[in-house]
């Protein structure tokens, strides 16, 4: 059973598929990646990281953000220490992170310092709990609506542990909807009811077993939301923001990210 927010997703084929990766032939073949994410709204890279760097970060974060301290402990040591150190902001311009959007986007490339890191707890669940829906452009309206979000998750995160999810093909149809102005939503979520969303849109919410060194790029319109942690593990990710520098910039993502910042 899979769960988001407590809301069981419909596993039937209509509402329910498998992420796909990009095959290795395109990896290099700048063209067909961007054919791919106008298409799918996204690109998968397995392996896009080395996987020892993502652990090493995973032991940092976790030995400053102890889980088992009281939650103003825990924040105190995320948004004081973590979050604008020196170890984050090198894990989020490493090379293979920062090299390949400057060869990707073709040009300078800009890296907004709100920054995210999410952790779940083993067996949480309920509203509240997991990502709600959403598309990140909703978010970020003062600057290029051509900005990338990176999904990374920070060790091996199969289905079970609350990855993320994306909902088939709403891209084009959030692209069509903002292009013709019916969308004026507040920066808000859609909704925690994955189900209902994708009845809505007749669409698939698709998941995937990421492993560390993984990296999901997706456009600023694609619809996404997490799962709910129902393993043993705790769930450790991050989601960074590139784009071109030559390209308007919103000016509220260049402070460090802090979960009172009202973004």
């Amino acid at each position: 059973m899979v769960t988001s927010n407590g809301y069981v997703l419909d596993e039937s084929p209509r509402r329910l598929g498998e992420l796909r990766p990009v095959p290795d032939a395109e990896r290099e073949d700048r063209g067909a990646l961007w054919e791919r994410l106008r298409r799918d709204g996204y690109l998968w890279l397995r392996g896009a990281l080395d996987p020892g760097a993502v652990r090493e970060f995973r032991r940092f974060y976790f030995a400053h953000v102890d889980p088992e301290l009281p939650r103003g402990e825990q924040r105190a040591a995320l948004f004081g220490r973590v979050v604008p150190g020196p170890e984050y902001a090198a894990f989020c311009t490493q090379p293979a992170v920062r090299d390949w959007y400057a060869w990707f986007l073709g040009g300078e490339t800009f890296l907004h310092r709100r920054r995210i890191l999410r952790h779940t707890r083993p067996g949480e669940a309920g509203v509240g709990t997991a990502t709600q829906a959403h598309y990140d452009l909703v978010y970020l309206r003062e600057g290029t609506d051509r900005v990338l979000s990176s999904w990374i998750p920070l060790g091996d995160c199969p289905v079970e542990l609350g990855g993320l999810v994306y909902l088939e093909g709403s891209h084009v149809r959030v692209l069509a909807e903002e292009a013709a102005g019916t969308l004026k939503r507040p920066a808000a979520s859609l909704t925690a009811d994955l189900p209902a969303l994708a009845r809505e849109y007749d669409a698939r919410w698709l998941l995937a077993d990421y492993a560390a060194g993984d990296m999901v790029v997706h456009s600023a319109h694609m619809v996404h939301a997490s799962l709910d942690n129902t393993a043993a593990g705790y769930r450790l990710s991050t989601d960074i923001r590139y784009q071109r520098a030559d390209e308007p910039i919103d000016w509220r993502w260049q402070e460090h990210w802090h979960d009172l910042d009202g973004l």
